[in-house]
């Protein structure tokens, strides 16, 4: 079985990665004591997905996969696209960063709360890498629901008036953004490995 980095201390992220690419050895960044903190400084979420697989993958001579997500809400041009974890800064909770978003728009209705949630990850080895990507369409809900979920899945709305966090894991990972990204990647590496 192939061993491969996943760069990120995110364990609900992990544990979706897991759920999908169950034919890799996943390790963390924990389990091969590895503590760097690769700065997501690109402006675009593949453009931070490749740099953290590249630089990983460098430093410990492995294959390895990183991602990048956001919520991108329609009405504020994508905002907070790739500062979705850190637009508050760096030690605001999801819970401060979910009540930010739900203040700012409490006054919008209907198609004003459009919003879409992407995903871009990146396996990279020995200077080639493959992508994957996954985006699914919603909506900012009105309020927090549901517990199952980490990051802004509690306030983002499916079509079918559900949010993330009202899933279950086999649910989300059927129709996510991430799960569409690794579906896509596992696609692609299939043909490349």
């Amino acid at each position: 079985m192939k061993k491969v980095i996943v760069a990120t201390n995110n364990e609900g992220k992990l544990k979706e990665i897991k759920d999908i690419l169950k034919e890799y050895e996943l390790l963390t960044l924990k389990d091969v004591n590895c503590n760097i903190e690769v700065e997501e400084d690109k402006d675009t979420f593949e453009g931070n997905s490749i740099k953290k697989a590249k630089e990983i993958s460098e430093i410990l001579h492995m294959p390895c996969i990183a991602d990048d997500s956001g919520l991108c809400i329609d009405i504020y041009d994508g905002w907070p696209g790739v500062h979705t974890a850190r637009f508050l800064g760096e030690n605001a909770t999801a819970k401060q960063r979910n009540e930010y978003i739900l203040e700012k728009m409490k006054d919008l209705k209907g198609k004003q709360r459009k919003a879409s949630v992407k995903c871009c990850i990146t396996f990279y080895e020995n200077g080639n890498y493959i992508i994957g990507k996954g985006e699914i369409q919603g909506k900012i809900a009105e309020k927090p629901r549901g517990n199952k979920g980490f990051g802004f899945d509690e306030i983002f709305e499916l079509e079918d008036g559900r949010t993330y966090a009202e899933l279950n894991k086999e649910e989300k990972n059927e129709i996510s953004h991430r799960g569409l990204a690794l579906k896509d990647l596992l696609k692609k590496l299939e043909n490349h490995i």
